[in-house]
């Protein structure tokens, strides 16, 4: 479903440019959940940006559903990959109502049926009709989120790009919106890659995964290795290591690639 192969991406120019991503190539197969994990900085949200044409300003081959995709992507590309960010309040607009919010993707691509796609987008992520012509502000954290990721399925897309999608909720919303996501990828057949710092949400919502850091990719494995703690490089065990709590002698020994 989704093929990257040397992907480069450089923000700036000269002595002052930031070379983000690093030659990074992975696939994903139809229906599979992968996961980019690593720590901030690492490069892995760039290549979100890059896969879903927000920027444009890359190099290398992005190949979604066997069509190779320019920087500037077309409208149909738009309809089948769909972008899930993290922070769900800073995405949505404060001003717009979740009908308005819902509405704008239906009418931009010309689907028709808006009230009947609306209200069974609301209902697939637990909300109920009540919260339609609410504004963002009137909800919590998990119910926002409930939203963006209505506004990504109400396209009726194959592919759902996934960006911290809980690392800016509570810890006891959390669960529920990873377990929603695992259910609507279950009955939709979706295609997910997930970017996150957190190895057991990868380990929850995945079965492979690639370890980024400094822009690039230093490791791919199964998240049964990931559970098992075989992984192959130093920086993925300092990773797991990291993951358990925070340790004083293990972040003064913490190394990052050049």
């Amino acid at each position: 479903m989704i093929m990257v192969e040397g992907l480069d991406v450089t923000f700036g120019h000269g002595p002052s440019a930031v070379h983000a991503v690093k030659n990074a190539s992975f696939t994903v197969a139809p229906g599979e959940a992968f996961g980019i994990v690593g720590e901030s900085g690492s490069g892995k949200s760039t290549v979100l940006r890059a896969l879903a044409g927000l920027n444009p300003a890359w190099t290398g081959s992005i190949v979604v559903a066997g069509e190779a995709q320019p920087p500037h992507r077309r409208r149909a590309f738009f309809k089948q990959v769909q972008m899930v960010f993290q922070d769900p309040y800073g995405s949505l607009h404060p001003r717009h109502t979740v009908d308005r919010i819902l509405s704008e993707p239906v009418a931009i691509h010309g689907l028709g049926q808006s009230d009947r796609r609306i209200e069974r987008a609301l209902l697939e992520v637990g909300l109920g009709p009540a919260f339609r012509f609410r504004y963002p502000h009137q909800l919590s954290g998990g119910q926002r989120q409930r939203v963006a990721i209505a506004r990504a399925l109400i396209l009726e897309p194959r592919i759902l790009l996934l960006d911290e999608p809980t690392s800016a909720l509570d810890v006891s919303v959390q669960a529920e919106v990873l377990n929603l996501l695992v259910r609507l990828r279950r009955e939709r057949a979706l295609t997910y890659v997930l970017v996150t710092h957190n190895l057991s949400v990868i380990a929850h919502m995945c079965g492979r995964l690639a370890v980024m850091n400094a822009g690039r990719i230093v490791e791919e494995m199964t998240v049964a290795q990931l559970r098992a703690a075989t992984p192959r490089e130093a920086y993925t065990r300092q990773l797991l290591r990291a993951s358990l709590g925070y340790d004083r002698r293990a972040a003064d020994q913490f190394e990052t690639y050049d």
